[in-house]
């Protein structure tokens, strides 16, 4: 019988020389692979850690309690960062806080109501055009949607077009999470006799919850360092303004300005701001990250 099944078996399970070269050139290949990866992964770590110990080491040394309490001024003033660091943050908050929502109700459409309809994927074809558009093109439609018509930039115009960035991020990381989740979870809260919208809500949503959040996370992340939209709508402003029918300063946009400035002081301000970016973004992903982890 052994031997009907071990003749009836193909391949080189019926040559041992064959399957031994064969294991050595997997090994082999596996081997070289492997090794491409560790050098990708080391290549990777070290572009980072190079990025994050230039952005330290140059931020670091213009660092103070002046940068925080002191807006912008002209060069040579010992001017600070604090009209750009409250800018960012309102705009930044609005447009997540405007984008979220918009972007969680889309992809629980996708996932739970569309799936494969018409309407779905065209839903989801806009959605993935505005998630690899340039973000310069976003800052042109809210220019032309909202700077136009209402006479001029504005605070509100900025949230607007860091909303429109948040929007497919979320859709796309949220209809992916929900996806994820059994059938079988849905099935046994619906042959419970729960209704459709109380499985997604106190169900669905709760397992997907750390996909979701890192979908958001990415938002903040990519919107907290925009300079092309804002410079289309919010313009930037040297002075102090939280006023969401005025220019606002904002710290990409104060970045970009002064980081080809010829004034020394300017360039050292530049550099701060791109750190104080850089720690803001880490620090809402750790923050996240310990309220998610405190919840389980």
């Amino acid at each position: 019988m052994s031997a009907t099944v071990a003749s009836a078996v193909p391949g080189p399970a019926k040559n041992a020389r064959v399957a031994l070269m064969l294991g050595r050139r997997r090994h082999r290949v596996n081997t070289i692979v492997k090794l491409f990866c560790i050098l990708a992964t080391i290549l990777g770590l070290v572009l980072l850690g190079s990025i994050l110990f230039t952005l330290v080491w140059r931020g670091m040394a213009g660092l103070s309690l002046v940068v925080f309490t002191t807006s912008t001024k002209p060069p040579g003033s010992n001017g600070g960062l604090l009209n750009a660091i409250v800018g960012t943050l309102i705009q930044t908050a609005a447009g997540t806080v405007i984008g979220t929502p918009i972007g969680l109700m889309v992809g629980t459409y996708l996932a739970e109501y569309g799936r494969d309809s018409p309407l779905a994927g065209a839903v989801r074809f806009v959605s993935d055009v505005l998630l690899s558009a340039p973000s310069i093109l976003i800052g042109l439609f809210v220019y032309a949607i909202v700077v136009e018509p209402f006479g001029g930039f504005s605070g509100f115009a900025g949230c607007v077009a860091l909303a429109v960035i948040v929007v497919p991020i979320v859709v796309r990381t949220t209809e992916d999470m929900l996806r994820l989740i059994s059938p079988a979870l849905r099935e046994a809260a619906i042959g419970l006799g729960a209704p459709k919208w109380k499985v997604i809500v106190l169900i669905c949503y709760r397992s997907a919850m750390d996909g979701i959040v890192t979908g958001v996370l990415l938002a903040i992340a990519r919107i907290a360092g925009e300079t092309a939209p804002l410079l289309f709508t919010s313009l930037g402003n040297l002075n102090w303004s939280i006023s969401m029918t005025q220019p606002m300063a904002s710290l990409p946009v104060t970045i970009y300005q002064y980081a080809g400035s010829a004034f020394d002081d300017w360039v050292q301000l530049a550099w701060v701001g791109a750190l104080l970016i850089t720690l803001g973004v880490l620090a809402i992903n750790i923050g996240a990250r310990l309220l998610l982890n405190r919840g389980k």
